[in-house]
């Protein structure tokens, strides 16, 4: 079970909840960047947003859950000119991979990450029933 917390006077958010409440098996996953089998193919900030969210995907279903388990995401970003930029590129793949799930969020800017041509990473956590 998974409910989204929402005070009732604050404007509603758009893309993210504010909170959630969830009870079942907790699944964590490390940070997801933009690559295929250990290898980045391309130097687009929406495209490696896509695979790193085929990604989360991906390791969601091997547990056995999808993305409506999904309660948080927190995404490291080593451009966040780039990350606001391309807002609707960023949520037009996002609705591709996950659909319309919108867990609690958090973007970050980084000054890099560990894999050289990563320019985002995204980590998760989800609770499957």
């Amino acid at each position: 079970m998974i409910e989204t917390v929402q005070p009732a006077d604050w404007p509603r958010p758009s893309g993210y909840a504010n909170g959630m409440v969830a009870s079942g098996r907790f699944l964590v996953l490390s940070g997801q960047i933009g690559w295929n089998k250990g290898v980045i193919e391309t130097g687009d900030f929406v495209e490696q947003t896509r695979i790193a969210l085929e990604n989360i995907r991906s390791v969601l279903a091997a547990a056995g859950g999808a993305p409506e388990h999904l309660v948080r995401l927190t995404w490291y970003v080593t451009d966040m000119v780039q990350y606001r930029s391309r807002l609707r590129e960023i949520g037009a793949a996002y609705r591709a991979v996950f659909g319309k799930v919108f867990p609690v969020m958090s973007v970050v800017q980084v000054t890099s990450l560990v894999e050289e041509k990563a320019l985002v990473e995204i980590e998760a956590t989800a609770v499957l029933p």
